[in-house]
């Protein structure tokens, strides 16, 4: 893991890669076998990706949740927001449920929740875990109380301007 000045940690696209292959063989190793695979938007989407590729697993979807509206601030709580999840799909299925950290652990904590009312089991994955955080994820490829800067989020957004 690379650190810079200002102590962020800084995950590369290739480290991503070993950290999702990694997560993937601690799932197994654990002896759980998911049947679907659902990313809390839009951090979990990439790791999803990868660890639903990694297993083999198709049936993949996501939940479209804000709790941050930008890098530092956030809601009151978690919100879910449209377009969601077909939560009937889910019944009586084992769901592993992906995001990219869990900081506060709130929105990990709401979606277990919701989850849990419909799926047989869920269990959670991260890339990251910080100290404190309410939920602690099954799985975690690092712990870390530093700001962490993906190879995803770490550029500003492409515009008209910027091209």
């Amino acid at each position: 893991m690379e650190k810079v000045a200002d102590e962020r940690e800084i995950l590369g696209w290739l480290e991503f890669g070993e950290a999702a292959r990694h997560l993937a063989a601690d799932v197994l190793h654990d002896d759980f076998v998911p049947e679907v695979v659902i990313a809390i938007a839009r951090g979990g989407l990439l790791l999803a990706g990868a660890i639903a590729y990694a297993l083999d697993i198709k049936s993949c979807g996501s939940l479209n949740v804000e709790f941050y509206t930008d890098g530092h601030s956030r809601l009151e709580r978690p919100v879910v927001l449209p377009p969601l999840l077909d939560q009937p799909s889910l019944a009586g299925k084992r769901v592993l449920l992906v995001d990219d950290v869990s900081d506060s652990g709130r929105t990990l904590a709401m979606v277990v929740e919701l989850l849990g009312t419909i799926a047989e089991e869920v269990r959670t994955v991260v890339l990251y875990t910080k100290p404190g955080t309410l939920h602690v994820p099954d799985y975690s490829w690092r712990r870390t109380d530093r700001w962490i800067a993906f190879p995803w989020s770490s550029q500003p957004p492409v515009t008209a301007e910027t091209v």
